[in-house]
């Protein structure tokens, strides 16, 4: 009789945890981690950063609930470079990643290099990948080969098809000779040339079941955007629905698939245990004109070294542990992630070096300023400038000019000047106008100390420089 008393017991307390105790479990259990990242997205597209054309009510809502960054930087102003550092906390330089692999490209991360997803699997969670990928499509480069469970999406950008920046329902050909553009599900191909106005619905809803599966254990997701980078294009359900066009619809389409992903944790009871981050993985492309972003007071754009090319939307969120409406203009960025998953989830750091650091006693609210005595900004394997608290130093370089915005998805036309030693204070002139080099010497001085221990470690093109701490991208 006893014995049956006790196992009624504790089939009841079984019942009752397994639709009441999420919460509880939850805190017993290593922190999940959502990572949201956009591609192109300008650093004043959210109604948070002061946009004139986006209205943003989840992501606004997200940052609420958390830490809103204002010098939140990635480690270079493109693509698969940008994705290498957000994975492995290390600047892509430093890991052999450099420009956008496209659907010719052989290589990717190599196998020694360790990724978020592999920092946490030792601790027992499940990881996926959904949406672009970008750091090759070969099977010993794709998401499955580098710790991640789950995959779905494109391998690289959306605009690499036969379309190129155009798409098909408008009829703008770009280059017709770029291969059919898969979707992989795993390592398989299951189509190619996707819609483009069915990708975020479907990389949201991948997304929403493999939280509802795995909500029992803890969960790494990566929900890496397709868009906004051209060809833009947002489901029936979100075209026309701003009336500011179609690049604020694409936007709002981006803001309800987060709301959609952070209201599945509530409803699970997941939320105070999960660590959610946004940002974007560079700023807009403007040549593009009216389907490209905005960076507000920013001067640059994507494939610059400038502000508006480097300083993205960042946002983290974990009530609870995160205190809610916090702003930071301390210098962080996506190097920062994987040493701050490791903290936070008790992994242990990769065995290589990586260049980011833990940033979750800022987070929390224990400490103040940046981690970072120094922030490098490559482009190609070119050092092309250094941040150091307030003064950022651009040495001699080519950039990438837009001359003229093009329209309604075609491209306007680009230069590329050279700008010369500059030295801009970020406090006093964010949008990087008034050269000071010659009224501070030794401030120049000083950062050009800084520049050199760069090349020395990390390399530079422009100097020949091998550098001594340069690992080898991984190939079949």
């Amino acid at each position: 009789m006893k014995q049956h008393t006790l196992r009624l017991a504790l089939a009841l307390i079984t019942v009752f945890c397994g639709t009441a105790c999420n919460t509880a479990i939850a805190e017993d259990t290593p922190p999940n981690v959502v990572i949201f990242f956009t591609d192109d997205m300008g650093y004043a597209d959210l109604s948070s950063y002061d946009s004139t054309i986006c209205t943003t009510p989840n992501l606004d809502k997200l940052a609420a609930t958390g830490m809103r960054f204002t010098s939140f930087y990635v480690s270079e102003a493109v693509c698969s470079a940008s994705r290498s550092s957000l994975l492995t906390g290390c600047y892509a330089q430093r890991i052999g990643i450099r420009g956008a692999l496209g659907p010719g490209s052989k290589h990717g991360l190599h196998p020694d290099e360790t990724t978020i997803a592999e920092l946490v699997k030792p601790l027992g969670y499940a990881t996926a990948c959904f949406g672009k990928w970008h750091l090759g499509h070969l099977p010993h480069a794709l998401p499955t080969s580098h710790g991640f469970d789950e995959y779905f999406g494109l391998p690289y950008s959306n605009d690499m098809w036969p379309w190129h920046y155009g798409d098909q329902d408008r009829g703008l050909i770009g280059n017709p000779n770029w291969p059919p553009l898969p979707v992989i599900d795993g390592t398989e191909t299951i189509e190619t040339n996707p819609r483009q106005d069915s990708l975020t619905p479907r990389y949201t809803q991948r997304a929403l079941d493999f939280i509802d599966r795995k909500n029992n254990g803890p969960f790494l997701l990566y929900l890496a955007y397709s868009h906004p980078h051209v060809p833009i294009a947002a489901s029936d359900k979100f075209k026309g629905s701003t009336g500011k066009g179609l690049y604020a619809d694409m936007i709002a389409e981006i803001d309800d698939s987060v709301g959609q992903v952070v209201g599945k944790l509530d409803q699970l009871g997941l939320r105070e245990n999960t660590l959610v981050i946004f940002a974007s993985d560079n700023g807009p492309w403007q040549k593009f004109g009216n389907e490209a972003g905005e960076t507000g007071p920013l001067r640059g754009d994507k494939g610059t070294a400038f502000e508006g090319g480097t300083r993205v939307p960042g946002i983290f969120s974990m009530p609870g542990t995160i205190p809610a409406n916090q702003s930071s203009d301390a210098v962080a960025g996506t190097i920062d992630i994987l040493p701050t998953i490791a903290a936070m989830t008790g992994a242990e750091l990769p065995k290589l070096k990586i260049d980011g650091n833990n940033i979750a006693p800022l987070l929390r609210g224990e400490a103040e300023g940046s981690p970072h005595e120094a922030y490098y900004f490559y482009y190609g394997g070119e050092l092309h400038a250094v941040r150091v608290g307030d003064w950022k130093l651009h040495v001699p370089h080519k950039w990438r000019r837009v001359v003229t915005k093009g329209k309604d998805g075609q491209p306007g036309k680009q230069d590329y000047p050279k700008i010369g030693l500059s030295l801009y204070n970020l406090k006093d002139d964010i949008g990087e106008s008034n050269n000071l080099a010659e009224q501070h010497p030794k401030i120049v001085d000083r950062l050009l100390k800084i520049v050199e221990q760069a090349r020395a470690e990390l390399g530079d093109r422009i100097t020949k420089r091998q550098g001594s701490g340069v690992r080898p991208h991984g190939r079949p």
